[in-house]
């Protein structure tokens, strides 16, 4: 079993990708899955979700893409067909369609192309497939979240007295309206409504003249709303309607609910299996983000990493425009650790965290940026040790945490886990404490773990030359400028060129020469023999990439002169032909002059007529012949192409005719509006009065209020009455 602590991955920064794949999600579960993100436990189940990704990559090369996998979160519903005697509305009944209908055509689509996506597929055949939940909630609800008039007897009789009573109250309110307004009781604005209810604008002249209750009135006090008589009986019996339907509808949707809450489990597998496709989809384009593979799982212990990158720096960089280097790292038997030395700032911890953080990533079942050639294999135990970590609650000083550290790692240490220790034995003396991590890199050792470790300490160098599966590595720079070249080159152990950057940032070299002084002559010795073996290294490099210059200029200088050659033998065959046919050309002239100087010397006509009749057919059996069925093809390809030339011409003709269609037109005069025009809003349907212009804005009057609004809004309803 795989058991990753949370200190490795908070050491690697997981969490940071773990957030950054869950804002590729689209539903609420599935964002709470990507942040709770952890390296898998079991490998069988590992396996699987990095199939699942990867096919899921695949889909974008597929013309099938796979279906839509997003939906509203059931949980409320579901917590409410748990508890008996609730009922479902409407809308949630809808929502419940909705994801019942995502995963049928998931399901569906992965049981047809199962070839293509087998682990998809397998993933689908744990979820069940059902339209009973789709029936009987479309038996009851329409299309639109609404129960249906045939979903019981009572509830199409209520409807159809609501109905009658909505006919009747808009008669009745309709003929007080005509016939107060011919009396002139009203304001220019004649209606309104207030509180849900149509009431008359009445002048407050004649409040008494109209029956019927005051439900309010304007600002100034000139305006009382009125609800008439009438109207007003028609309106209560319309509340008790609505309240008898309402009534009935939360009968049948007790009714529906019952039928439905058996499906509750399965409902809750579907909300489930659609969070799960979404992480995967997530998954897929957090690795499109970072150009993400799945390489080779090896059963071997073989970890080999080509050109691999480490993702958060990649995207980091990528924001920035900024250039990534990429690094190839290989543990195997005959070299299961890696020591990494050489000065600081040239990249030795971000090669370590990228070895950490993409072992993991591929442990969580993401795709990680590496070369397709790449081979990975899986670790039951990830230990790290990376950073300053001090204690200050626990009272520990940085030795203390690292030594406690190290002691955990003695416990877990063995041939399935893979150790990652920056900076190894600092903290203590470095001749005390270099020994102490001699011994526990000793011991790692000898229980074949596999590891990377970046050093200053010469010990730790002279270890990994002197025992067999123990590399050197070392981050090149360049021997001139000091400047890191961030590539790490395996076999040699890297100087800290300590001194170098002293003198490099000004510090004295008698300064220098006396600290030279100080140490022991073999360990500078030793110190120097590294930092000369890699000035080698760095001009090699400079000159291989000289050589590597070279030959792609002479390989270019080459595609560029057999691109002339070719030129040039197409031009040479082309005067050839013209050459040939010039000579065949002369041929037939001299032929013809000479059957005409004997036809003027002789005057017989026979054999001038079969001599001219030999040479065209020679000319003719030159001539390529050219079968019934080519000439039929060719003259069909030929009438295909004057027919798709018609038919693009007749279009470009159609859309010229439209375009001068639509300049012609004439556009209408918007008309001039004045003080006292009834005007409403181009998208409203509020009627009201203009009192007063000025600015190129109208103040509107809709009894209720006044409002100010540019003209360019407005649209005439009724010109104002002449007085």
């Amino acid at each position: 079993m795989i058991k990753i602590s949370s200190k490795t991955l908070q050491d690697l920064e997981f969490k940071t990708v773990s957030e950054q794949v869950s804002e590729y999600c689209t539903t609420e579960k599935g964002i709470q899955k990507a942040l709770k993100m952890v390296p898998f436990q079991e490998v069988s189940v590992l396996r699987d979700e990095l199939f699942k990704v990867n096919e899921y990559k695949s889909s974008y090369l597929q013309d099938g893409r796979i279906p839509n996998h997003g939906y509203d979160s059931i949980d409320n519903e579901l917590k409410l067909l748990s508890i008996e005697n609730t009922f479902l509305e409407a809308l949630s009944l809808k929502k419940i369609i909705s994801i019942n209908l995502n995963v049928n055509n998931l399901l569906l689509f992965f049981k047809q192309k199962k070839e293509l996506y087998p682990t998809l597929a397998n993933f689908a055949l744990e979820i069940t497939f059902t339209t009973d939940i789709i029936k009987n909630i479309e038996a009851i609800i329409d299309r639109f979240g609404v129960v249906k008039n045939s979903a019981s007897q009572e509830l199409n009789h209520i409807r159809k007295a609501i109905l009658n009573i909505q006919s009747q109250l808009n008669g009745s309110f309709g003929r007080d309206l005509s016939r107060y307004s011919a009396q002139g009781f009203l304001d220019d604005i004649r209606e309104t409504v207030v509180d849900n209810r149509r009431v008359l604008a009445v002048k407050a002249m004649y409040r008494r003249k109209v029956k019927g209750a005051v439900m309010g009135s304007s600002k100034t006090g000139s305006i009382v709303y009125i609800e008439p008589e009438a109207t007003r009986t028609y309106n209560n019996e319309l509340s008790n309607l609505l309240y008898e339907e309402r009534e009935e509808i939360i009968r049948i949707l007790k009714a529906l609910t019952d039928l439905i809450r058996p499906y509750a489990e399965i409902l809750n597998d579907f909300q489930e299996y659609l969070s799960a496709m979404d992480l995967i989809s997530a998954k897929t384009k957090y690795g499109e983000s970072i150009n993400g593979i799945l390489p080779k799982i090896s059963k071997e212990r073989d970890l080999f990493l080509k050109e691999a990158f480490h993702p958060l720096l990649l995207l980091n960089n990528k924001a920035k425009g900024e250039q990534t280097f990429s690094q190839t790292i290989h543990l195997e038997e005959g070299s299961r650790i890696i020591v990494i030395s050489g000065p600081n700032a040239g990249g030795k911890s971000i090669t370590l965290k990228t070895v950490g953080l993409l072992q993991i990533m591929l442990q969580s079942g993401l795709l990680i940026p590496v070369h397709e050639y790449s081979r990975v294999c899986l670790f039951d135990t990830i230990l790290t040790d990376i950073g300053d970590n001090q204690s200050i609650e626990n009272h520990l000083s940085t030795y203390s945490y690292r030594l406690k550290n190290m002691n955990y790692f003695l416990r877990k240490c063995n041939q399935n886990t893979l150790f990652l220790i920056d900076e190894f034995g600092t903290g203590s003396d470095p001749e005390l404490g270099g020994a102490l991590a001699e011994a526990f890199l000793e011991v790692f050792y000898e229980r074949k773990a596999f590891g990377i470790i970046t050093t200053h300490y010469a010990n730790l160098k002279m270890l990994a030359n002197e025992l067999p599966a123990i590399t050197n590595a070392n981050m090149l720079f360049d021997a001139q400028s000091l400047r890191p070249l961030f590539k790490l080159h395996l076999g040699e152990a890297g100087s800290s060129f300590t001194f170098e950057v002293a003198q490099k940032n000004g510090i004295p070299f008698s300064l220098i020469n006396k600290a030279k002084k100080k140490v022991e002559r073999g360990k500078i010795r030793f110190d120097k023999s590294i930092a000369n073996l890699q000035k080698e290294r760095s001009k090699l490099e400079k000159t291989r990439t000289k050589l590597s210059h070279e030959a792609n200029k002479a390989e270019d200088q080459k595609g560029k002169l057999e691109k002339i050659n070719e030129r040039v033998q197409k031009k040479l065959e082309s005067y050839q032909e013209l050459y040939d046919a010039n000579q065949r050309l002369i041929y037939l002239g001299t032929k013809v002059k000479t059957l005409s100087e004997t036809y003027y010397r002789n005057k017989k006509k026979r054999p001038l007529v079969d001599e001219f009749i030999k040479i065209i057919e020679i000319e003719n059996s030159k001539i390529k012949k050219e079968s019934a069925k080519q000439r039929k093809a060719k003259q069909a390809e030929e009438k295909k192409i004057a027919n798709e030339v018609s038919q693009k011409v007749e279009v470009i003709r159609k859309e010229k005719k439209k375009k001068a269609e639509i300049e012609v037109k004439e556009v209408k005069p918007k008309p001039i509006l004045k003080v006292n025009d009834r005007v409403r809003m181009f998208d409203g349907k509020s009627i009201g009065t203009i009192d007063k212009i000025e600015k190129e804005k109208a103040i509107v009057n809709y009894g209720l209020f006044t409002t100010n609004v540019k003209l360019d809004l407005l649209e005439l309803v009724e010109r104002a009455k002449k007085k």
